[in-house]
C-alpha cells in the first residue's frame, strides 16, 4: 500500500510544473506563466517498491478559462536510463532524499501497473493518505484475460492526450498483442460533448475538484487493442 511522507519536497511539485508545462504540446497556454493549483489524483504501488507512482490533476488558473490537466508522474531514487527527455526535474525530499521526477508515461513501471489498474490487477491508492484504497477510481477493462506488459513506448503527444504503444502477453508469455493507451492530459467533466464517442469504451475514470471547489468526475486513460492477442484454436 502507498505510503505519503508526511515532509518537505524542495522545489515542490508545483514549482516543477510550472517550469515543464509550457513546453508540452498539450499545453494550452493563456500567454501568462501558469498559475497551479492542485485538482486531484491517485496513486499507484511498485510491486518492487522502488518507484513513486503519482497521477496527479493540476488546474491552470492563469488565463480566462481555467484547465485542468492529468500528469502522471514517477519518483526515483536514481536516473532512469534512456530517459533524459522525460526528466522534469530534481528535488529534495525530507526522508528519501534526492529524487528524479518523470513524466510517467515514459516510465515502464507506471506504464505497467496503469495497465494492471485497468484490468482490475492493481488497486488505486489514495493520493495523500497512506495505506487507503481510492474507490472514486474505477475501470472498465480492455480484456477478460490476465496479461503481462513485455514493452512499452509514448509514441503521439498532443491536445487529444499521449498515446502508449504497449506490447503485452499472456502470463505464461503464450500469446501476444499490441495495446494502445491514451493517457488524457485535458481533463474533461463526463458530461462534455468531447467524450461522447468515448461510451462505452474501456477506460479508467476519476474525479477532481474545480476552481469552485465542486468535484467533477471523468475519463483520464482509454485503451483498445490495435492488435489483439492471437486465439488458441
Amino acid at each position: 500500500m502507498a505510503i505519503i511522507h508526511n515532509t518537505t519536497m524542495s522545489p515542490g511539485k508545483l514549482e516543477l510544473l510550472t517550469a515543464w508545462l509550457p513546453a508540452q504540446p498539450w499545453y494550452r497556454g493563456s500567454g501568462r506563466q501558469p498559475r497551479l493549483t492542485r485538482a486531484g489524483g491517485f496513486r499507484l504501488d511498485d510491486p518492487q517498491g522502488e518507484v513513486g507512482i503519482e497521477f496527479m490533476a493540476v488546474t491552470d488558473v492563469s488565463g480566462d478559462r481555467a484547465t485542468t490537466y492529468q500528469v502522471p508522474l514517477t519518483y526515483r531514487g536514481r536516473a532512469l536510463a534512456g530517459a533524459s527527455g522525460a526528466l522534469i526535474g530534481t528535488a529534495e525530499h525530507g526522508v528519501l532524499r534526492r529524487r528524479w521526477i518523470y513524466d510517467g508515461t515514459h516510465d515502464p513501471v507506471l506504464v505497467a501497473q496503469l495497465v494492471a489498474l485497468m484490468r482490475g490487477e492493481a488497486e488505486p491508492q489514495a493520493q495523500r493518505v497512506s495505506n487507503t484504497a481510492d474507490p472514486s477510481v474505477t475501470s472498465q477493462p480492455v480484456l477478460s484475460s490476465s496479461l503481462t506488459v513485455t514493452k512499452s513506448a509514448a509514441t503521439l503527444s498532443g491536445p487529444f492526450g499521449t498515446d502508449l504503444q504497449v506490447e503485452t502477453a499472456d502470463a505464461d508469455g503464450s500469446r501476444s498483442g499490441q495495446l494502445t493507451v491514451r493517457v488524457k492530459r485535458i481533463l474533461q467533466p463526463a458530461g462534455d460533448r468531447a467524450q461522447a464517442s468515448e461510451a462505452g469504451q474501456p477506460c479508467l475514470s476519476g474525479t477532481w475538484r474545480l476552481p469552485n471547489g465542486a468535484q467533477t468526475r471523468g475519463v483520464f486513460v482509454t485503451a483498445w487493442y490495435a492488435q489483439p492477442p492471437a486465439v488458441e484454436p
